[in-house]
Formats: structure tokens, C-alpha cells, sequence
């Protein structure tokens, strides 16, 4: 996914740049950068964090950084920020999200035969450096922002540090957010609200879907309204999201509860006791607790000191090896117990099938696994959403080529909940995973808990939707 945040300030703003920036750090794996601009130009560090946390990458780096305006970046792909010359005067940008026709956009700018792009990794463009294209084509900030934003398939959320102060820009949908938090002789932009309240700033407002301002030390100035079509991520408060942090106004731990709550409506499961996969599935399952009225307890724990959340290597064999290396069980609350779990997801399940293998081995009698959102059906258009190469990685895309074949055509039955499509491609998720039973909260309710009509909210991956009604077709 990956996380952004700036800030103008009167006084000196590196060090709430740097914590600001540090507290996305859950949100990607592989780079983490800061630009600031004073007096002298740019000052620009990017390191790599797919091997130890954010701050202790930039600490040493700090100390020799100064000046009254920065934007800071977590990504889980490429390196940002990047320093851009152009006719519209120098500026550092970074972005969030993804742009998935990168590759007829690059030729399209290379007809021109004056652009050129820097490598990445594998031979790639940088998707950070072709908006940044984008933008130049146009006569001023704004207007290339807008015209980029149109030429883009796929989601860009955006921070620009220019010498007229910062320029933020929401994804022309909204798929991803963006805030503005105020102190005395500060304005902050963010991703994540979570960033705002420890650095001493307000909450201040969310950028509407398409807005684009501009940010000085004294206030914010819009430069284009937003538009009226938003269609946020839901999976930001399924799983992404910090539980502490708002999206819409709306707090992503108290939906996870919400969740929580709705997966144990109806479910009279004989069970001891209810666990979290932590970190996100904690949220999901206090909140069934709480409904349940069912002990909730810790089966297992995370070991964070050298462990931290963000990291998390793309290597698969090494990513199931981590993940089994950060979960520590508690035999006491396994042995013999009748176990029931909440998770966020299960998106391809290989992790989730060893952890639950691990329960068997301690002796759990019964695992029980409670997903907080619909099997995953259709690969994200919009967004990183996962490191799959391939929608065929989901579980459910699995169980349905099992039931299927390779054919697609049935795909529409399996994202109802009330057909006997559904019910086989959840059984065999279920057999895959051992498990004594598999209940996915319904489309319906996950709406219901996050709170915004459906008509504003992505649900492509689970239904084939963006932003419209359940009975749409799209």
C-alpha cells in the first residue's frame, strides 16, 4: 500500500516530519524516504527498510536536516521521494497507490522523443517519476495534477514540495485518504489521522475525492474542489488501516468491533474462547467477545521487539518463515480448548494454514476461523493490495478453479452469499485449512459496520464492484 505525510511549519519541521512519517510505517515494506526544502534547496534521504524498522534507518539522517516545509513517505514498492526539475520550477513528490497502465502512458511520452525515464529494479518505470511526467505537461501544478489523474487506470494520491509550499492532491475517487491537521504555526498533511494527535496537531478536515490544496504554515488553500464520485478502500478498515486512525470520520477500530460484533449475530458456536490473528484480527475479535459474551483470550502472542508489524520480507519462503517466527503460542489456552479466531481475511491462506496447523499440534481440539470481510474473488484494480503475481493466489480464486476449471463465467455465483456455489467454494477453504468450521462476514454487514452507503465504498475485491449497490452488475 504505502503511507505519506507533510507538513509547513513556522519553526524548524524535520522532527514532526520524521515522526509523522514514522507512524506509516505498517503500511509498506521496502522504502522509506524525506525531502525538505529550505534556504540552501532539497534535502533528500531514501533507505531501505525490508530489513529494520523506519526510525532507526533515519535517525543518524535528521540531525543534519533542516527546514520550515518536508514531505515524508512509506512505500511498498519504489523509491520516493523523488526530486523532479521542470519548467514549473524544481519540487519533491511522492504517491500512493498504483498506476496500471504505466506502460502505454510511458509510451505515449515517449513519442515526444524528449522524455526519458530512470530505472528501477527490473528494469521498470517508476511510477512516482511518471506522474511526475504527467504533471510537467501541463502549464501549472494544478492542472497537471488534474490531467494526470484523468490519464491514470488505477489510483494516485499524491504530496508535491514546491517552493509555494506543499501541494496535496487526493486520489481522483478518493480509494485512498488524505487529512489536514493544525497546530499554532504548523499545517500538517496526512494519510494516516494516527500521525496527528502525538505530533500536537487537529484533526482539521478530509480532502474530498480529486481535491487538490495547497499547504503553507498558514492554512490550507483549495486549488480544485473535489468531485462528487468517491469510492474509498474498505479494506482500510478491514485491515490496513492503524486501529487509532479515521477515515470519513469514521474510526477503523470501532468498525473492526462493528465487524466483530455482526460475524457473532446469530453464531451459537460451542466454544471456549476467542482469539485475534493479530495485529488486525484483534480489533474483529473483541468485538465478538464483547457480543458473544464469550471470553476473549490470547492463544498465541507476537513478538515484536525485533519483529515489527512493517516488516515483512517478499521473498514467500521467508515471509512464511517470519510469520511463523513473530507468533509465540500459549499452550495453557490451546490444549484441549475449542478455539475460535477472527481474522481481517484470508487472502491466500498459506500462513494461516500452518499457524492453524500449530493449534493441533498444542493440542486445540476445535479451530474455529471467523474472516471479518467476503472471500476475495477478484483481484484489486485500484491499488497495491497484495503481493500476489496472480489473482489464481486467493484462496477462493483456488477453491472455485477446483470446483470450475479455468473458466471465470461463474464468478457472480460465488460472491452471493445465499447460493450453493458459495457454500462449496467456503467448504473447500475450509478442508484446505483444517478447519472445524468457516463462517465469512456477509458483504452487507461489512457495510453496514463501516457505515457508508455501499454506492461510496470499493468492494471490487469481493463482488466485482466499485462504488455501486449490492444488485449492480458492474
Amino acid at each position: 500500500m504505502g503511507g505519506l505525510f507533510g507538513v509547513v511549519s513556522k519553526d524548524d519541521c524535520v522532527s514532526d516530519l520524521f515522526y509523522g512519517t514514522d507512524y506509516h510505517s505498517h503500511l509498506g515494506t521496502s522504502r522509506g524516504g524525506l525531502a525538505v526544502l529550505n534556504g540552501e534547496g532539497y534535502t533528500r534521504h531514501i533507505h531501505d527498510i525490508s530489513t529494520a524498522q523506519f526510525r532507526s534507518k533515519f535517525e543518524d539522517d535528521i540531525q543534519h536536516m533542516h527546514g520550515h516545509s518536508g514531505i515524508g513517505v512509506i512505500s511498498d514498492f519504489e523509491s520516493q521521494p523523488l526530486i523532479i526539475g521542470s519548467h514549473l520550477g524544481p519540487y519533491a513528490i511522492v504517491t500512493v497507490g498504483a498506476i496500471k497502465n504505466a506502460d502505454a502512458l510511458a509510451s505515449r511520452a515517449f513519442k515526444k522523443r524528449t522524455t526519458h525515464f530512470s530505472e528501477m529494479s527490473g528494469g521498470g518505470i517508476n511510477p512516482t517519476e511518471l506522474f511526475a511526467t504527467l504533471i510537467n505537461q501541463e502549464a501549472t501544478f494544478e492542472e497537471g495534477i488534474l490531467a494526470a489523474q484523468e490519464a491514470i487506470e488505477g489510483s494516485c494520491t499524491l504530496l508535491l514540495l514546491t517552493q509555494q509550499g506543499v501541494y496535496a492532491a487526493r486520489d481522483r475517487f478518493g480509494r485512498t485518504p488524505l487529512a489536514i491537521g493544525r497546530k499554532d504555526g504548523a499545517f500538517a498533511v496526512t494519510f494516516e489521522t494516527a500521525a496527528l494527535p502525538n505530533l500536537g496537531y487537529a484533526l482539521d478536515r478530509f480532502l474530498g475525492p480529486g481535491e487538490i490544496v495547497r499547504i503553507t504554515a498558514d492554512g490550507a488553500e483549495q486549488k480544485a474542489p473535489p468531485g462528487d464520485e468517491l469510492r474509498i478502500c474498505s479494506f482500510l478498515w478491514v485491515y490496513y488501516g492503524f486501529p487509532a486512525s479515521s477515515y470519513e470520520g469514521i474510526n477503523v477500530e470501532v468498525v473492526r468491533n462493528r465487524c466483530g460484533a455482526a460475524l457473532a449475530a446469530g453464531d451459537d458456536q460451542d466454544i471456549d474462547f476467542v482469539a485475534g490473528i493479530p495485529d488486525s484480527g484483534t480489533g474483529h475479535a473483541i468485538g465478538y467477545a464483547n457480543a458473544a459474551k464469550i471470553p476473549y483470550a490470547r492463544p498465541f502472542v507476537k513478538y515484536t521487539p525485533t519483529w515489527p508489524r512493517s516488516f515483512m520480507p517478499q521473498n514467500q519462503d521467508m515471509r512464511e518463515l517470519v510469520a511463523r517466527m513473530k507468533l509465540i503460542p500459549i499452550v495453557d489456552f490451546i490444549q484441549g480448548k475449542k478455539l475460535l479466531f477472527c481474522e481481517d481475511s484470508i487472502v491466500r491462506g498459506t500462513q494461516l494454514r500452518d499457524t492453524i496447523q500449530q493449534f493441533y499440534d498444542y493440542g486445540a481440539q476445535e479451530v474455529h476461523m471467523r474472516p471479518a470481510c467476503p472471500p476475495l474473488v477478484y483481484g484489486c484494480e485500484f491499488l497495491n493490495f497484495s503481493r500476489s503475481k496472480t489473482v489464481m493466489d486467493l484462496a477462493a480464486r483456488r477453491a472455485i478453479r477446483e470446483l470450475e476449471g479455468d473458466g471465470d463465467d461463474e464468478l457472480r455465483a460465488y460472491t452471493d452469499a445465499s447460493t450453493p456455489q458459495y457454500a462449496t467454494m467456503v467448504d473447500r477453504i475450509r478442508q484446505r485449512l483444517s478447519l472445524t468450521t468457516l463462517k465469512y462476514q456477509k458483504l452487507d454487514d461489512l457495510v453496514k459496520a463501516i457505515g457508508l452507503p455501499k454506492t461510496k465504498l470499493c468492494t471490487y475485491c469481493w463482488d466485482g464492484c466499485q462504488g455501486c449497490q449490492q444488485s449492480d452488475k458492474k
